[in-house]
């Protein structure tokens, strides 16, 4: 793998947007093994999917010997990054931003963190920046950025009409001083970011040329906007934002996403976003195009993701509840899998008193009259926990849940509800 130039690699993985020297930072890489960076604010407690696109970019170069630093931005997360916004962002407390900063460090750790000897650097902006009085902010960094050059940038120019105030138009000065300080301090000579992150990178390298020279050799290297097939943007579902986060994504929703890629997209994220070789990414590419009803790219995608974000644990528990909801069969499921694989499904409250089917199946709320329910049980529609209801008179109770907990109805083929049992 590593007798590849790892622009080379970016290349082919089609990942690369814009960079600010092609020549140059190829030559740089070639001769030795550089420092880079990547920089996320701490606006939540969890980071998405969207956010993993740059950092599997850091990850690839760690894999080619380079040394990644992660920035988190503690104190740049306190003022609020412009771009790709029309408003101005709500500010945080202190405390939120610390809280936040503490639950992405750990996140980081746990995804890109090696056994090796190549360490991952993790830093936080907040340590540098805080040190610095309003009047050395001036004359020290003030005094290099142009306002003209500053209101030209994309991020600022767009937010032009609708407003911006002095204190997120500051921001890539902030950047800036990032960029600069771990270029100082850390020798990190790449700074890698999203498409939106262009003006903010290139200010941080108008700052090191004045600061250390016009030959400073540093080096800026923006990521494609992900956009799927139909024009929509990644990572955005009808649900929300696909969080790395366990308790806001659970695992086995996680592996649906992916699961549910469109064909047009399948190769795009296998290149993207695994570290698999080009031949099987070829392979599973002609898979597509020859046997699509099987899903195999779409299987491999998931199954990659869920292992390096969750654990080999979770995709295993992930796959058994697919492969549970998909056949019928349900019976095997924990009730812990049972509330991962049903949290989007209709949701019913019943109490735990022992109760006929017809009746509980009307006062739960699944069938409108017990009319129907008796002609669905009859009619063989009605399956409770994987198994098909035939007899009216049953009763409905404690023992035929799972833990005491959950019920799972299936009415038909396909539609399932998740009953809570309560007091």
């Amino acid at each position: 793998m590593n007798n590849m130039n790892i622009i080379d690699e970016l290349e082919w993985r089609d990942a690369i947007n814009q960079q600010t020297d092609a020549e140059g930072l190829r030559e740089l890489v070639s001769e030795k093994k550089i420092a880079l960076y990547c920089g996320v604010d701490p606006t939540g407690d969890s980071m998405h999917i969207g956010h993993l696109i740059p950092f599997m970019m850091m990850k690839r170069f760690q894999l080619f010997g380079h040394h990644p630093v992660i920035l988190i931005g503690g104190a740049t997360g306190t003022i609020g990054d412009p771009s790709g916004r029309q408003t101005e962002r709500q500010l945080q407390t202190l405390e939120q931003v610390q809280d936040n900063v503490n639950a992405l460090t750990a996140q980081m750790k746990k995804l890109f963190e090696t056994d090796s000897d190549n360490k991952l650097a993790m830093v936080n902006n907040f340590d540098w920046t805080h040190k610095i009085n309003i009047i050395d902010f001036l004359r020290d960094y003030g005094k290099n950025f142009s306002v003209n050059a500053m209101l030209a940038k994309d991020i600022v120019a767009s937010r032009l009409d609708s407003g911006i105030s002095f204190t997120e138009f500051s921001y890539q000065i902030l950047q800036s001083m990032d960029f600069h300080h771990l270029f100082k301090e850390e020798d990190v000579q790449l700074q890698i970011g999203g498409a939106d992150q262009w003006g903010n990178i290139t200010s941080g390298l108008d700052l090191i040329r004045k600061k250390e020279g016009p030959n400073a050799k540093a080096f800026g290297l923006t990521i494609p906007l992900m956009l799927k097939a139909d024009g929509t943007k990644f990572g955005k579902t009808a649900g929300g934002a696909i969080w790395l986060d366990p308790k806001k994504t659970t695992p086995f929703e996680f592996f649906q996403f992916w699961v549910n890629t469109d064909d047009r997209d399948v190769i795009r994220y296998l290149k993207f976003f695994t570290f698999l070789t080009k031949d099987v990414i070829v392979e599973l590419e002609n898979k597509v195009k020859t046997e699509p009803g099987k899903r195999e790219a779409q299987r491999v995608l998931a199954e990659e993701m869920t292992r390096f974000v969750h654990s080999e644990e979770a995709l295993v528990q992930a796959t058994k509840i697919s492969e549970a909801l998909f056949s019928g069969d349900i019976k095997s499921l924990t009730s812990d899998e049972i509330e991962q694989g049903f949290k989007e499904m209709p949701t019913f409250q019943a109490t735990k008193e022992a109760k006929n089917i017809v009746d509980w199946l009307v006062d739960v709320g699944i069938e409108p009259s017990k009319r129907q329910a008796r002609e669905d049980i009859l009619n063989g529609a009605i399956s409770m926990n994987g198994e098909r209801v035939d007899d009216i008179n049953m009763d409905v109770t404690i023992d035929k849940s799972f833990d005491g907990r959950f019920i799972i109805i299936r009415k038909g083929k396909k539609s399932y509800s998740l009953v809570k049992l309560g007091e």
